[in-house]
């Protein structure tokens, strides 16, 4: 079994979710690569079909989930979260390597969606907290950051997924 696939078994119903507009939070699969190929170039990211596919499968070999936001038609985001044991935490740590929403989705609640299902999937995994690098100077993904319960460390953010004591 590849490693997402046992992520999500291990997981169980953790990263399916779904809204009230017909919007679900899935995991990435390989029909997936060109709908994310679509979204990737909103960001300016142009990335060849089989190379991205190649990455696909490579993350899905390694601790962690790629989900996407999915309606009628091509992904509308997509969140990329990776844990592992760091030295200075007592628990795993989920890293967000990748958060993007299409910019015609966005401000619609794809990405606290997107959020939610990852911190139910890193909580399950044992993380004690997400991980997420952002820009320091102002701007959407900063300001989104903080309205989602991330604390700012310099350039990084990061979220409890636990309460702390």
């Amino acid at each position: 079994m590849r490693g997402q696939d046992r992520n999500l078994a291990r997981l169980g119903d953790a990263t399916a979710m779904s809204s009230r507009h017909g919007l679900s939070i899935r995991a990435a699969d390989s029909g997936d690569v060109d709908g994310l190929a679509e979204l990737l170039k909103t960001a300016g990211l142009t990335i060849v079909r089989d190379k991205l596919a190649s990455r696909l499968g490579a993350m899905q070999d390694q601790p962690g989930v790629l989900l996407i936001a999915d309606e009628w038609g091509p992904p509308s985001g997509v969140i990329a979260l990776h844990w592992h044991s760091v030295l200075t935490a007592d628990l795993k740590v989920g890293w967000i390597s990748a958060l993007l929403v299409d910019p015609d989705r966005r401000r619609n609640g794809v990405a606290r969606l997107l959020i939610k299902a990852a911190s139910q999937a890193a909580r399950s995994a044992g993380c004690g907290e997400l991980v997420l690098r952002a820009p320091i100077e102002p701007g959407d993904l900063r300001t989104f950051c903080l309205a989602t319960g991330f604390a700012e460390s310099g350039e990084v953010f990061t979220r409890a997924l636990r309460k702390r004591s």
